[in-house]
Protein backbone atom coordinates (compact mmCIF):
# COMPACT_ATOMS: atom_id res chain seq x y z
CA UNK A 1 0.00 0.00 0.00
CA UNK A 2 0.90 3.70 -0.26
CA UNK A 3 3.39 3.00 -3.06
CA UNK A 4 2.87 6.36 -4.74
CA UNK A 5 3.43 8.19 -1.45
CA UNK A 6 6.58 6.20 -0.67
CA UNK A 7 7.95 6.84 -4.18
CA UNK A 8 7.34 10.59 -3.89
CA UNK A 9 8.90 10.82 -0.44
CA UNK A 10 11.89 8.71 -1.45
CA UNK A 11 12.55 10.99 -4.42
CA UNK A 12 12.20 14.09 -2.22
CA UNK A 13 14.87 12.73 0.12
CA UNK A 14 17.15 11.92 -2.80
CA UNK A 15 16.64 15.51 -3.98
CA UNK A 16 17.88 16.74 -0.59
CA UNK A 17 21.05 14.73 -1.02
CA UNK A 18 21.62 15.89 -4.58
CA UNK A 19 21.05 19.52 -3.59
CA UNK A 20 23.69 19.31 -0.87
CA UNK A 21 21.26 20.54 1.77
CA UNK A 22 21.76 17.68 4.18
CA UNK A 23 25.37 16.63 4.86
CA UNK A 24 25.77 13.07 6.11
CA UNK A 25 22.18 12.17 7.09
CA UNK A 26 21.32 15.57 8.60
CA UNK A 27 17.89 16.02 7.11
CA UNK A 28 14.65 14.37 6.13
CA UNK A 29 11.59 14.80 3.94
CA UNK A 30 8.11 13.49 4.49
CA UNK A 31 4.78 13.49 2.70
CA UNK A 32 1.22 13.03 3.90
CA UNK A 33 -1.78 11.14 2.52
CA UNK A 34 -4.61 12.92 4.28
CA UNK A 35 -7.31 10.66 2.86
CA UNK A 36 -5.45 7.64 4.19
CA UNK A 37 -4.52 9.33 7.46
CA UNK A 38 -0.83 8.46 7.08
CA UNK A 39 2.54 10.05 6.41
CA UNK A 40 5.70 8.56 4.92
CA UNK A 41 9.14 9.70 6.05
CA UNK A 42 12.81 8.89 5.60
CA UNK A 43 14.14 6.15 7.87
CA UNK A 44 16.54 7.30 10.57
CA UNK A 45 20.24 7.39 9.75
CA UNK A 46 20.07 5.94 6.21
CA UNK A 47 22.17 7.66 3.53
CA UNK A 48 20.29 9.44 0.73
CA UNK A 49 22.05 7.63 -2.10
CA UNK A 50 21.00 4.28 -0.61
CA UNK A 51 17.30 5.07 -0.31
CA UNK A 52 14.60 3.09 -2.09
CA UNK A 53 10.82 3.56 -1.86
CA UNK A 54 10.52 0.36 0.15
CA UNK A 55 12.77 1.89 2.82
CA UNK A 56 10.28 4.66 3.60
CA UNK A 57 8.46 4.28 6.90
CA UNK A 58 4.71 4.92 6.90
CA UNK A 59 3.09 6.04 10.15
CA UNK A 60 -0.40 7.15 11.07
CA UNK A 61 -0.87 10.74 12.23
CA UNK A 62 -0.50 9.64 15.85
CA UNK A 63 2.91 8.13 15.06
CA UNK A 64 2.06 4.42 15.05
CA UNK A 65 3.96 2.50 12.38
CA UNK A 66 1.78 1.27 9.53
CA UNK A 67 4.40 0.02 7.05
CA UNK A 68 8.16 -0.35 6.91
CA UNK A 69 10.83 -2.38 8.67
CA UNK A 70 13.11 0.58 9.47
CA UNK A 71 12.77 3.08 12.27
CA UNK A 72 11.36 6.40 11.07
CA UNK A 73 13.32 9.64 11.38
CA UNK A 74 13.68 10.88 14.93
CA UNK A 75 12.04 14.11 13.71
CA UNK A 76 8.79 12.28 12.85
CA UNK A 77 6.85 13.72 15.84
CA UNK A 78 7.72 17.26 14.69
CA UNK A 79 6.41 16.52 11.20
CA UNK A 80 3.19 15.07 12.58
CA UNK A 81 2.52 18.12 14.76
CA UNK A 82 2.90 20.32 11.67
CA UNK A 83 0.61 18.16 9.53
CA UNK A 84 -2.07 18.57 12.17
CA UNK A 85 -1.44 22.31 12.59
CA UNK A 86 -1.13 23.25 8.89
CA UNK A 87 -3.95 21.53 7.06
CA UNK A 88 -2.99 22.79 3.59
CA UNK A 89 0.50 21.30 3.43
CA UNK A 90 1.41 18.00 1.79
CA UNK A 91 5.13 17.69 2.50
CA UNK A 92 7.73 18.78 5.06
CA UNK A 93 11.52 19.04 4.93
CA UNK A 94 14.04 19.51 7.73
CA UNK A 95 17.70 20.21 7.01
CA UNK A 96 20.80 21.64 8.61
CA UNK A 97 21.77 23.58 5.48
CA UNK A 98 24.67 25.87 6.48
CA UNK A 99 23.46 29.42 5.91
CA UNK A 100 19.91 28.92 7.16
CA UNK A 101 21.30 27.08 10.16
CA UNK A 102 23.70 29.95 10.91
CA UNK A 103 20.72 32.30 11.19
CA UNK A 104 18.92 29.75 13.39
CA UNK A 105 21.95 29.33 15.66
CA UNK A 106 22.28 33.11 15.93
CA UNK A 107 18.56 33.25 16.83
CA UNK A 108 17.98 35.77 14.08
CA UNK A 109 15.17 35.72 11.55
CA UNK A 110 16.10 36.25 7.91
CA UNK A 111 14.94 39.71 6.88
CA UNK A 112 13.48 40.21 3.43
CA UNK A 113 16.22 42.31 1.86
CA UNK A 114 15.31 41.90 -1.80
CA UNK A 115 13.07 40.54 -4.47
CA UNK A 116 14.58 37.05 -4.62
CA UNK A 117 13.43 36.48 -1.06
CA UNK A 118 10.05 38.08 -1.80
CA UNK A 119 9.44 35.67 -4.68
CA UNK A 120 9.09 32.84 -2.15
CA UNK A 121 8.42 34.28 1.33
CA UNK A 122 5.86 36.98 1.95
CA UNK A 123 8.00 38.58 4.63
CA UNK A 124 10.89 37.59 6.88
CA UNK A 125 11.69 33.95 7.55
CA UNK A 126 10.48 33.72 11.17
CA UNK A 127 12.32 32.32 14.17
CA UNK A 128 10.77 30.21 16.91
CA UNK A 129 11.23 30.78 20.59
CA UNK A 130 13.74 28.61 22.39
CA UNK A 131 12.42 25.39 23.85
CA UNK A 132 11.82 25.25 27.59
CA UNK A 133 13.72 22.82 29.80
CA UNK A 134 10.72 20.56 30.24
CA UNK A 135 10.14 20.39 26.48
CA UNK A 136 13.76 19.47 25.86
CA UNK A 137 13.85 16.80 28.52
CA UNK A 138 10.51 15.06 28.07
CA UNK A 139 8.98 15.72 24.65
CA UNK A 140 11.67 17.30 22.52
CA UNK A 141 10.50 16.59 18.97
CA UNK A 142 6.83 17.32 19.68
CA UNK A 143 7.91 20.41 21.56
CA UNK A 144 9.77 21.55 18.46
CA UNK A 145 6.63 21.12 16.38
CA UNK A 146 4.51 22.96 18.92
CA UNK A 147 6.99 25.86 19.00
CA UNK A 148 6.75 26.14 15.21
CA UNK A 149 2.95 26.02 15.24
CA UNK A 150 2.90 28.62 18.03
CA UNK A 151 5.10 30.95 15.98
CA UNK A 152 2.60 30.72 13.13
CA UNK A 153 -0.41 31.70 15.21
CA UNK A 154 -0.64 34.93 13.20
CA UNK A 155 1.16 33.84 10.02
CA UNK A 156 -0.06 32.04 6.90
CA UNK A 157 2.08 28.91 6.37
CA UNK A 158 1.20 28.96 2.66
CA UNK A 159 2.69 32.45 2.26
CA UNK A 160 5.63 31.82 4.61
CA UNK A 161 6.64 28.24 3.76
CA UNK A 162 9.42 27.81 6.29
CA UNK A 163 10.80 28.64 9.71
CA UNK A 164 14.04 28.70 11.66
CA UNK A 165 13.98 26.73 14.92
CA UNK A 166 16.09 28.62 17.45
CA UNK A 167 19.55 27.07 17.98
CA UNK A 168 18.60 24.22 15.64
CA UNK A 169 17.86 24.71 11.94
CA UNK A 170 15.24 25.20 9.22
CA UNK A 171 11.99 23.43 8.44
CA UNK A 172 10.13 24.05 5.18
CA UNK A 173 6.87 22.76 3.76
CA UNK A 174 4.76 22.82 0.62
CA UNK A 175 1.82 21.27 -1.16
CA UNK A 176 3.93 18.15 -1.75
CA UNK A 177 7.21 16.66 -0.57
CA UNK A 178 8.89 17.89 -3.77
CA UNK A 179 7.56 21.42 -3.21
CA UNK A 180 8.90 21.34 0.35
CA UNK A 181 12.35 20.48 -1.04
CA UNK A 182 12.12 23.37 -3.51
CA UNK A 183 11.33 25.70 -0.62
CA UNK A 184 14.31 24.32 1.32
CA UNK A 185 16.56 25.09 -1.66
CA UNK A 186 15.10 28.60 -1.87
CA UNK A 187 15.48 29.16 1.87
CA UNK A 188 19.16 28.22 1.82
CA UNK A 189 19.77 30.49 -1.18
CA UNK A 190 18.12 33.52 0.38
CA UNK A 191 19.87 32.86 3.70
CA UNK A 192 23.20 32.92 1.89
CA UNK A 193 22.25 36.12 0.07
CA UNK A 194 21.13 37.76 3.31
CA UNK A 195 24.33 36.73 5.09
CA UNK A 196 26.46 38.21 2.29
CA UNK A 197 24.38 41.38 2.06
CA UNK A 198 24.64 42.01 5.79
CA UNK A 199 28.41 41.48 5.67
CA UNK A 200 28.73 44.01 2.86
CA UNK A 201 26.29 46.50 4.38
CA UNK A 202 25.26 45.67 7.96
CA UNK A 203 22.70 48.49 8.03
CA UNK A 204 20.77 47.27 4.99
CA UNK A 205 17.06 47.87 5.53
CA UNK A 206 14.32 45.41 4.54
CA UNK A 207 12.88 45.78 1.06
CA UNK A 208 10.07 48.26 0.56
CA UNK A 209 6.76 46.53 1.45
CA UNK A 210 5.23 47.49 -1.91
CA UNK A 211 8.11 45.81 -3.77
CA UNK A 212 7.87 42.74 -1.55
CA UNK A 213 4.15 42.47 -2.26
CA UNK A 214 4.64 42.99 -5.99
CA UNK A 215 7.17 40.19 -6.28
CA UNK A 216 5.26 37.76 -4.09
CA UNK A 217 1.96 38.27 -5.93
CA UNK A 218 3.62 37.96 -9.34
CA UNK A 219 4.09 34.28 -8.51
CA UNK A 220 1.34 33.47 -6.00
CA UNK A 221 -2.39 33.96 -5.66
CA UNK A 222 -5.13 35.22 -7.92
CA UNK A 223 -2.99 37.98 -9.44
CA UNK A 224 -0.04 35.76 -10.34
CA UNK A 225 1.31 36.13 -13.87
CA UNK A 226 4.81 34.60 -13.64
CA UNK A 227 5.41 31.40 -15.62
CA UNK A 228 3.20 29.46 -18.00
CA UNK A 229 -0.46 29.17 -17.01
CA UNK A 230 -1.64 27.51 -20.23
CA UNK A 231 -1.58 23.76 -19.75
CA UNK A 232 -1.99 23.10 -23.49
CA UNK A 233 1.23 21.94 -25.21
CA UNK A 234 3.13 24.56 -27.15
CA UNK A 235 2.63 24.34 -30.90
CA UNK A 236 5.63 23.43 -32.99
Amino acid sequence: MYEHLKQAVCEANRMLGRAGLAPLTWGNASGVDRAGGVAAIKPSGVGYADLEPAHMTVVDLDGARVEGALNPSSDTPTHLVLYRAFEGIGGIVHTHSPYATMFAQACREIPCLGTTHADVFRGPVPLTRGLRAGEIESDYERGTGRAIAERFANLDPAAVPGVLVAHHGPFTWGVSAAAAVENAVALEAIARMAWGTLRLAPDTAPVDPALLEKHYTRKHGARAYYGQRNEEPLSE
